[in-house]
């Protein structure tokens, strides 16, 4: 039955999903970070050329996990988007970044050099990867906003949140969001590393990005850890919604450890995500020649971040708690658009497999034939 609970509860999936398929996609972010980690034009223009075939998809999702939290919980849309807007800005920015490089890296007549869209793409790769991690770290150690919906009948200045002064920064600098944001950096490098061990054909290179999914693999498992650490000790909200749509929140200490047990089969997801992200890792550095391993960590990652997403909004947390006042903190009961609005897009969603289908055809036209030196000196298509 379409109550409005239950479409709450379906968008904050497909929210998950998105999250999901968004961090997976960073690998190509991961890429373009290691861009100076390699001295040859050729290594480089093969990292290039590699990430340069999937970064649309990785824009893309991004832009539609956006829209989706936006249609589905315009409140936190309105909060974060429009409150916190140094740091969505500094991951915007960032994202521009490298689609102009994309864009003229290679072209004639390019005055700046291929070593400035380099810059531009290594920023992207650490500044999109870092931020990202620290936004999402915000659904669960919170941001310095409040909510009072009776400002909309302000006409001086009509802003249901309010945010301190620094808008976002003091989430940059805030030492537990920044553990995240750099586990997703590492992993985003570990799987752009073993997505090149399968996307290229260069048996040098093939042995460098062993080294390196190892190396990358061994620092995001600390920081993933020191992660899950903080969480599961965490003191959060549990908070039931009131029919004036305000929250009555009850500090709850061990809040998002007793969310993995309650919801079960979150723990178990987020426990298969990781079993599969260290099997395909391990796979990769033992065997001499698998490249399979982006097909185990890829999945695993999507489990993984779809737990964590869903111990944040289900259960009576709020998934974007406020530091300044807990009662303005947002949940999916109290942010969401209206029943009929979740109904009418929820139809929209019915398309999402053909459009899975369609992208997951073009992957595999893309990487039918292995990326080769010889390819790119033969075409003059190229990043």
């Amino acid at each position: 039955m379409m109550t409005l609970e239950n479409l709450q509860n379906y968008w904050w999936v497909i929210a998950s999903v998105l999250g999901g398929l968004l961090v997976f996609l960073l690998f190509v972010q991961g890429g373009q970070s290691m861009l100076f980690c390699f001295k040859s034009p050729d290594r480089k223009s093969l990292i290039v050329n590699s990430m340069g075939r999937k970064w649309e998809l990785t824009f893309t999702t991004l832009v539609t996990f956006g829209g989706a939290m936006f249609a589905a919980f315009p409140l936190f849309y309105s909060t974060s988007f429009g409150g916190a807007y140094w740091l969505w800005m500094l991951i915007l920015f960032s994202f521009i970044l490298q689609a102009v490089s994309y864009e003229y890296r290679n072209k004639k007549g390019n005055v700046y050099g291929r070593g400035t869209y380099d810059v531009f793409l290594f920023i992207n790769g650490c500044v999109g990867c870092i931020l990202l991690g620290v936004a999402v770290s915000m659904f669960f150690f919170g941001g310095e906003f409040s909510v009072a919906r009776g400002n909309m009948l302000d006409q001086g200045s009509p802003v249901i949140s309010r945010w301190s002064d620094t808008h976002g920064l003091e989430a940059v600098f805030c030492w537990k969001n920044l553990v995240l944001g750099v586990a997703v950096l590492f992993l985003a490098r570990m799987q752009a590393s073993l997505y090149m061990m399968n996307n290229i054909a260069d048996a040098g290179f093939f042995v460098q990005l062993k080294r390196q999914a190892l190396a990358n693999g061994l620092v995001f498992v600390v920081f993933f850890l020191g992660f899950l650490g903080l969480l599961l000790t965490a003191t959060g909200y549990t908070a039931t919604l009131e029919p004036d749509y305000s929250l009555a929140v009850v500090e709850t200490p061990y809040k998002y450890l007793h969310n993995f047990l309650d919801l079960w089969w979150a723990g178990v997801m987020l426990l298969l995500g990781v079993v599969l992200v260290l099997g395909g890792l391990l796979l990769a550095v033992l065997r001499e020649k698998f490249t399979g391993g982006i097909w185990l960590t890829g999945p695993g990652t999507i489990l993984a971040v779809m737990a964590i997403f869903f111990v944040a909004g289900f259960n009576d947390t709020p998934f974007y708690p406020s530091l300044i006042d807990p009662t303005s903190s947002l949940s999916i009961r109290n942010a969401s658009s209206s029943r009929y609005t979740l109904a009418v897009m929820s139809c929209v969603t019915l398309l999402i497999p053909f459009v899975a289908a369609y992208i997951w055809y073009a992957w595999r036209a893309m990487d039918s034939k292995k990326l080769t030196s010889a390819e790119l000196d033969a075409t003059s298509h190229k990043y």
